[in-house]
């Protein structure tokens, strides 16, 4: 088993990662809680989780009958540390999604960005209120959600998804479009 261990991964890093197949041998991405960046920051107790590991984005892939295409957002999975499980995060964990409908390989540059745990329970109604604007509920419920609004695939023929979840935990998948 080898760990790959960061703060942050580099979305091309983590497709390397990923896609590596060492016959044997397991490869997991680490993210470290950033409390280990600063020393007077660090917690003491034996209970801190340090580093998470968490899967890749679930996600499922439709095709439209007019050509396009939408994402799914399920959840992703992660490794408890204290109780030593795979306990499932489902849609309901994840605080932010993006979507970069035509990933290039290099750089997620997001057409799509959704708050799911968002809504009127938090506080989308105390924005419009502070702001003195009307929002949009169409868009509020469309952007709220964990499904994409539909895309046409574009020239690299992939997508990234890429999720934060309510730790702040950051998790990429890619996907390509056939």
């Amino acid at each position: 088993m080898i760990i790959f261990a960061a703060m942050q991964f580099d979305p091309e890093a983590a497709k390397d990662i990923e896609e590596l197949n060492w016959k044997g041998v397991k490869l997991l991405k680490v993210q470290m809680n950033a409390d280990l960046l600063t020393e007077d920051l660090k917690k003491k107790r034996t209970s801190n989780e340090s580093f998470w590991l968490m899967g890749r984005p679930d996600v499922e892939l439709n095709k439209c009958e007019d050509g396009r295409h939408t994402v799914d957002l399920r959840g992703f999975d992660y490794y408890n540390a204290r109780s030593g499980d795979i306990e499932s995060g489902d849609s309901s964990r994840i605080s932010m999604w993006m979507l970069d409908t035509d990933y290039d390989g290099r750089s997620i540059y997001p057409q799509q960005v959704f708050f799911p745990m968002g809504g009127k329970a938090l506080s989308w109604s105390k924005l419009a209120k502070t702001l003195r604007v009307q929002l949009d509920e169409e868009l509020i419920n469309k952007y709220s959600g964990t499904r994409s609004i539909p895309f046409e695939a574009g020239k690299n023929k992939r997508v990234a998804v890429k999720i934060v979840d309510d730790r702040g935990i950051e998790s990429i998948r890619l996907v390509r479009l056939d």
